[in-house]
């Protein structure tokens, strides 16, 4: 498997950021990692064995980001305001840098990308494949939280609103991005074991939004000895990707 490191200084974050890519050929999958967790902790938790014949077939390039929590949402001494703000700039890192380097390592054959992460990066693959269709044409999130109040309560501004996906889909009404949606894969799972209960919560409320919007997607709700942790998302992602990526 050919495995690539990379670093370069991000002008958005004004520090310098870190991936992994694994493979050199097929569908680019970003993973974005768990709370605080670094570009490293998806191997390192045995999620790039988990999927390693995809890769080694060609059917997907693993692109593995760093995340910046720390600043943003889980900066427990900041104002939500500014936690969002700094995710703001997350925001553009991934979008302006991350997506424009996966085009260029891919020779300009994959446009669109496959954004994927177990809890908070279910939370991050959610939130940019529904912000931006334009660059992610499916997603695989696996025991994820779909609004912020686990860290910043009830408090509200634009930022927050359009980071927050139990908020701002319902409202959603613009028809080129339900025309994104619906042409693209769309895939939640859950288990309903242990610490899975805030997780299920959201899911299900996810469920009713795209049904109402009528939005075509997969969600997978696994059983009540499905935990919330690494073994099981062993499990759950190649199963989907067998899905996915044919």
């Amino acid at each position: 498997m050919n495995i690539e490191y990379h670093k370069w200084f991000s002008h958005n974050l004004n520090r310098e950021m870190e991936l992994k890519v694994y493979g050199d050929a097929g569908k680019p999958l970003v993973v974005f990692p768990t709370q605080c967790g670094r570009f490293f902790d998806f191997e390192n938790n045995g999620m790039i064995h988990a999927i390693h014949p995809f890769i080694d077939a060609g059917k997907v390039k693993v692109i593995a980001v760093d995340s910046i929590d720390e600043q943003s949402w889980a900066n427990w001494d900041a104002h939500p305001a500014d936690r969002a703000r700094r995710h703001e700039d997350y925001d553009r890192y991934i979008v302006d840098e991350v997506a424009p380097f996966i085009r260029m390592h891919s020779d300009g054959t994959q446009e669109k990308s496959i954004v994927t992460g177990c809890s908070m990066g279910a939370y991050h693959a959610c939130n940019f494949f529904f912000r931006h269709p334009d660059v992610f044409d499916g997603v695989i999130a696996l025991s994820g939280l779909y609004k912020l109040t686990t860290f910043i309560g009830d408090y509200m501004d634009d930022l927050v609103y359009f980071n927050s996906p139990l908020a701002y889909l319902p409202e959603m009404q613009d028809e080129w991005y339900i025309s994104q949606y619906k042409q693209s894969q769309i895939i939640f799972c859950v288990g309903q074991g242990a610490w899975e209960d805030d997780m299920l919560k959201d899911t299900r409320e996810l469920q009713n939004i795209l049904e109402d919007k009528k939005i075509p997607f997969w969600i997978d709700y696994w059983g009540f000895d499905v935990n919330h942790d690494w073994p099981w998302w062993q499990k759950q992602l190649p199963y989907f990707l067998g899905h996915v990526v044919k």
